[in-house]
């Protein structure tokens, strides 16, 4: 009898001491929590981590950014909790970005000062600029990063007259969606007719020629190739019928266009039936194209001949079509085969990155606009796929804002892809889900009680 009484109160002095334990221990985490903080993201799309390329911008942002978030400090609307989530993301990656908020309804002169249209906007401001957010994403934010890190709105101009690609049309084959997409990243864009206007400005980062479809006039010709000359930035989007009396500016070049359109069966892989579509699966190690890990699609392309390319140019091919592919010369329709006396075989080059250093004008001076010691070319064989009507395909759209990135010396300001949440909803079928809610309503709380009741018993019959 008094061994069941020491031995009760040992259990009992071990449960004191193991409550005591688990509360300090309790105790011990929680005041943890308020030193350090630790976040795992296990969404299969990272959406609550910032991109790699996000972070990548943020290292190169030098200087404190401030982000003021004018929103009303009300518990039952969870806009200031967003924002806090979102910007925090940010300021892990930079220890001297500040969030601070602003109610509207306390502080109406600011609001009104500030022009202030939505509870929830944003004002960043970094190195003396700041830019106005009313959406809260990152794809927005990190996009406003960008404008705020340049010093000053890059003009690119578009050569029109010719029946060219509009970076403001609508139409399907149009540069539509690439000129929204351009604008929003800080790109000042503009068009310019040279018969109209005989002269290329001096203050254009980059002169766009998208696939004219007539010929261009001989002076006209003679006015890019002066401005190419000067050290101006050029991208060329050619087409395979045909190069517009083009031909001396590819000779001004090194280049040559082969005749025919180049045709990958590797296509009919992806599901395109057409097999005039080329795919270019593997890039160099070139700025423009370093991490980028998607396949790009180029409808109706021609290939480049760039063997004549000579100093002090330096060239990188950009685009290899496959092994498979071919420049067919013939018309295509019917069946397409490779003729080995008129076709010319693969692997192909797309595209080409020129770049020398920029020639200066007399006096010392450089005539184009001065971004860069070095003056940067890219010639294509296709302007169909910055079009809007495949501009989705692949990394189409990334690949084109890396081009002009690149050619008006942005290099670290790359394309910020969207991530999708792909994991959002749990798709059950009928079945699945009565199982389951019969389960966690019925079955599972059923058995704890019954499970309860009989180890009840079992101890009371002891």
């Amino acid at each position: 009898m008094e061994a069941s009484k020491k031995n009760r109160r040992v259990l009992r002095l071990q449960g004191a001491t193991f409550a005591l334990l688990f509360l300090a221990g309790i105790g011990l985490v929680a005041w943890l929590s308020t030193r350090y903080s630790y976040q795992a993201d296990w969404t299969a799309s990272g959406r609550h981590t910032l991109a790699p390329a996000s972070a990548a911008l943020l290292g190169e942002l030098q200087g404190p950014i401030s982000v003021t978030a004018f929103a009303r400090q009300n518990e039952l609307a969870a806009t200031r909790r967003q924002i806090s989530d979102l910007i925090g993301r940010y300021q892990r990656h930079k220890a001297d970005l500040t969030l601070r908020f602003v109610d509207p309804d306390m502080e109406p002169e600011q609001v009104k000062a500030e022009g202030i249209g939505f509870d929830g906007e944003l004002i960043i401001e970094y190195q003396g600029r700041k830019l106005h957010v009313q959406q809260l994403n990152e794809q927005t934010i990190t996009n406003t990063l960008q404008k705020l890190a340049r010093a000053g709105e890059r003009k690119v101009l578009f050569l029109e007259g010719h029946g060219e690609r509009n970076p403001e049309g609508a139409a399907n084959h149009d540069l539509g969606a690439l000129g929204e997409q351009l604008r929003n990243k800080g790109f000042q864009l503009g068009r310019l007719n040279l018969t109209a206007t005989p002269a290329i400005p001096g203050d254009a980062a980059l002169l766009v020629i998208a696939s004219p479809q007539v010929d261009l006039f001989p002076g006209e010709v003679r006015l890019i190739q002066d401005y190419v000359e000067r050290g101006g930035n050029l991208l060329w989007l050619a087409e395979p019928d045909g190069r517009r009396q083009l031909d001396p500016l590819a000779a001004q070049l090194g280049l040559a266009f082969l005749p025919g359109t180049v045709v990958d069966p590797t296509t009919q892989l992806l599901g395109i039936d057409n097999a005039a579509f080329s795919v270019v699966v593997e890039y160099p190690a070139h700025p423009i194209t370093r991490d980028l890990a998607s396949v790009t699609l180029f409808p109706y392309a021609a290939a480049l001949d760039t063997h004549s390319v000579a100093a002090p140019w330096s060239a990188t091919p950009l685009l290899r079509t496959v092994a498979r592919s071919w420049s067919e010369t013939a018309e295509l329709k019917g069946s397409i085969r490779y003729d080995e006396g008129s076709d010319i075989a693969g692997p192909l080059t797309l595209g080409i990155a020129l770049e020398r250093p920029r020639p200066a004008a007399d006096g010392g001076d450089a005539t184009a606009a001065d971004d860069g010691a070095h003056q940067r070319v890219v010639v294509l064989g296709d302007g169909d796929f910055l079009a809007s009507a495949y501009l989705g395909n692949g990394a189409n759209l990334e690949l084109g804002e890396r081009l002009l990135n690149w050619l008006s010396h942005d290099d670290a300001l790359m394309h910020i892809p969207p991530k999708a949440a792909v994991d959002t909803r749990l798709e059950l079928t009928p079945l699945l889900s009565g199982i389951i809610g019969v389960g966690f309503l019925f079955l599972i709380p059923g058995g704890l009680v019954i499970a309860g009741v009989v180890i009840w018993l079992k101890r009371r019959k002891r």
